[in-house]
């Protein structure tokens, strides 16, 4: 239901304060909605000596606690709902009531509705009516019904004509989005949907997988990891998932961001975790304290779903570890987003990730052995023993003496491999490889004592070689690629 929400009231216990459902609460309003007034309940177990002091107190807490939220400067109202609790005597009348009224009264507007597009309903309660049909009650989230409109159950894979609606126990032809409404179809078990969605025949899609824009609530503790399972609750299902984040291309870092579409022309960065200020503490960051950390402005998530959902497009998506201890005081709620993207398939791995074109950026390093001659090197340590060499062949690197090199083929049966140089070693170059190659000559004539020494006097680095390519992480056939 939260995305139905209006106006918002929050009610916490005021001699507890905020707990862990209660800052879930204010979260999902955060994400779901505009205005929020916020109840302090229970004030009849305050001693009444004491009472408008605790009041003020909490009422403070409240206001620091909303200050940095859309919500600041809210009202908050004290009251008792049922004095003396649930057992006390129907006499004991309720404390802070009619003022919360005359809040709720002045908070309240109107929204902009629009009758048009298609007709989406929340169904919170089901039950039959003998000798006249099935009634469901919930509110219109779009479009609008009339009497003798064929309306779908998803969940259940049946269509069903109007034969009546009330709104407030009034007969009504017509409803539109906003509106509570109770639509009477033809019978069916009411026990088959308890909660659930109905809409215009065929304009939902059930899902197996989808790609989200998100963002990570910034309560919740801890990094998000890729290939990790949440919770995901999208339309009015909530089913487990397991998620892929990636980000634009480096380059792409600072782009506008696309609201509601996704671009499947782009590449896209592979990402072992969602970035965040947090994620990016790693060491080098850390030696570095003065490098800014650059953050792209828009991620994404690849969610796949244990078992397929049904839900209208660019609906709320929000992600959840609901299994964390509700006594732990940490908030549950990780991540939320839109749905962009949804893949009907079953077989979508097949069918349609290949279309989305995410890339892990590979490094390999490894060593120049010795000169050829002035256009080639022999290189080791870049690949094992059993590699197939001959996939790499064609593939440009560089050595970390500044010159380009194309891997050339195999050179002998131990991962070794021949590197053209096109425009030729430096002198330099040729020089350091060849006392490498003397040095190694010596250590393998058992000469160690000289070779030592001569690693003191000498402080010359090996020269390395560093292959750079990009991998499609859904190309089937692997393909290494280098811009």
């Amino acid at each position: 239901g939260a995305q139905i929400i209006d106006l918002m009231m929050l009610v916490i216990d005021v001699t507890k304060g905020m707990q862990t459902q209660s800052a879930e609460c204010l979260v999902i309003g955060q994400i779901a909605c505009q205005k929020m007034v916020v109840v302090l309940n229970k004030i009849d177990l305050l001693p009444e000596g004491k009472r408008q002091s605790a009041i003020e107190k909490m009422t403070k807490k409240m206001q620091k606690t909303l200050e940095n939220t859309k919500f600041c400067g809210c009202p908050i109202v004290a009251v008792a709902a049922k004095p003396g609790g649930p057992e006390a005597p129907e006499s004991e009348n309720p404390l802070g009531v009619s003022e919360l009224i005359e809040v709720l009264k002045s908070q309240a507007y109107l929204p902009s509705r629009d009758p048009l597009g298609h007709f989406l309903m929340a169904v919170d309660h089901c039950f039959s009516i003998k000798g006249q049909g099935t009634v469901m009650t919930g509110t219109i989230l779009s479009g609008s019904v009339s009497l003798g409109d064929n309306v779908e159950i998803p969940a259940l894979k049946v269509t069903k004509k109007v034969k009546s609606m009330q709104m407030f126990h009034t007969p009504v032809t017509y409803a539109m989005q906003g509106d509570r409404v109770g639509i009477c179809v033809t019978q069916f078990d009411p026990k088959l949907l308890e909660r659930g969605l109905i809409c215009t025949p065929e304009s939902l899609h059930t899902i197996h997988a989808a790609i989200i824009s998100l963002k990570k609530i910034q309560y919740f503790r801890g990094a998000l990891q890729t290939k990790a399972k949440f919770h995901i609750t999208v339309g009015h299902e909530t089913v487990m998932g397991r998620v892929m984040f990636f980000s634009p291309a480096p380059a792409d870092f600072n782009e506008e961001i696309q609201e509601n579409v996704f671009d499947f022309e782009k590449d896209y960065l592979y990402q072992e975790e969602y970035l965040s200020k947090e994620s990016n503490s790693s060491e080098e960051n850390k030696e570095n304290d003065q490098a800014e950390v650059q953050l792209p402005r828009q991620q994404w998530a690849l969610l796949e779903f244990e078992k397929p959902v049904t839900c209208p497009k660019l609906c709320l998506v929000i992600g959840s570890k609901l299994d964390t201890d509700i006594h732990a005081n940490t908030c549950r709620l990780a991540f939320h987003g839109v749905l962009l993207q949804g893949m009907e398939d079953k077989n979508y791995t097949e069918t349609f990730l290949p279309k989305l074109k995410v890339y892990k950026l590979k490094h390999k390093e490894g060593q120049a052995e010795r000169v050829m001659d002035d256009y080639s090197v022999i290189g080791r340590s870049l690949f094992k023993k059993e590699t197939n060499i001959q996939i790499f062949v064609g593939l440009k690197v560089q050595l970390s003496t500044g010159e380009d090199g194309i891997i050339d083929g195999g050179f002998g049966q131990s991962g070794k491999f021949k590197i053209r140089i096109p425009d030729g070693l430096k002198p330099d170059t040729k020089v350091l490889l060849t006392v490498a190659s003397k040095k190694k000559s010596k250590a393998g004539k058992g000469d160690t004592t000289k070779e030592d020494e001569s690693s003191k006097n000498d402080s010359a680095q090996p020269v390395t070689i560093s292959l750079l390519f990009k991998r499609y992480i859904f190309d089937t056939q692997k393909k290494m690629i280098q811009s």
